[in-house]
């Protein structure tokens, strides 16, 4: 039986992708689709239009990223996971600025594998906690920049929310934090998002980060 959730896999390993579509499968999600490279991943992910794409960086003909990055240009993409053997900074960095869902190591467990999917297909992210640890080491180092014109575009709410996002809280968890409904922060998050011309919950983390609305410690821009 089906699962509800429409998943591709993109690997240019045969049996890389036989592994993963076991562990998927054995979660009930949906197998439609896969692909061995960046190529076949473009033309297998629009035909079939899955929920997720869960695909290797590293391909022949063309790579993972360039592929995420022509999707995710696409009216309606799909949520997008990286999945990859070599835990770089460069790809770590420009999935995240693409604005994929998640982004996992191939040495993650099945368990954090399909919990990844699940997260992507709900509209949030995941990314691997080592990974995670290494963004903000790197933006640790670096010094305040100055903040972005769009900032000012946002109400102080917008900007409390924001914070809020890029020190990985939940929507209940900045519901509970604000004092507002679920329904108020989706709404918060959504204007977030449009106003900054952002994807999805990830590049606004990368974006608090990168313009230091939050530093490291955990503590907002003031001023």
């Amino acid at each position: 039986m089906g699962g509800e959730i429409r998943l591709v896999i993109a690997d240019d390993h045969a049996m890389v992708r036989y592994g993963l579509r076991l562990a998927a499968q054995a979660q009930g999600l949906d197998v439609v689709g896969e692909a061995a490279d960046g190529l076949d991943a473009l033309a297998t992910t629009r035909r079939l239009r899955p929920d997720v794409l869960l695909m290797d960086i590293e391909m022949p003909r063309m790579n993972g990223l360039e592929a995420a990055r022509q999707l995710l240009e696409d009216q309606d993409p799909p949520k997008i996971v990286m999945l990859t053997t070599f835990d770089t900074d460069a790809n770590l960095y420009a999935s995240l600025r693409l604005g994929v869902q998640g982004y996992l190591l191939k040495s993650s467990s099945p368990e954090q594998l399909v919990e990844a999917i699940r997260t992507a297909a709900a509209g949030d992210a995941l990314i691997d906690p080592a990974a995670t640890a290494r963004v903000i080491a790197a933006f640790a180092a670096c010094p305040d920049p100055e903040p972005p014109p769009e900032l000012d575009t946002l109400t102080q709410r917008e900007h409390a929310v924001l914070e809020l996002l890029a020190r990985g809280l939940s929507n209940p968890e900045i519901a509970h934090e604000l004092g507002v409904g679920e329904a108020t922060v989706r709404t918060h998050v959504a204007q977030v998002l449009h106003k900054l011309g952002l994807r999805n919950r990830v590049q606004a983390v990368v974006f608090a980060y990168e313009t230091g609305v939050v530093r490291p410690s955990g503590r907002g821009r003031r001023g």
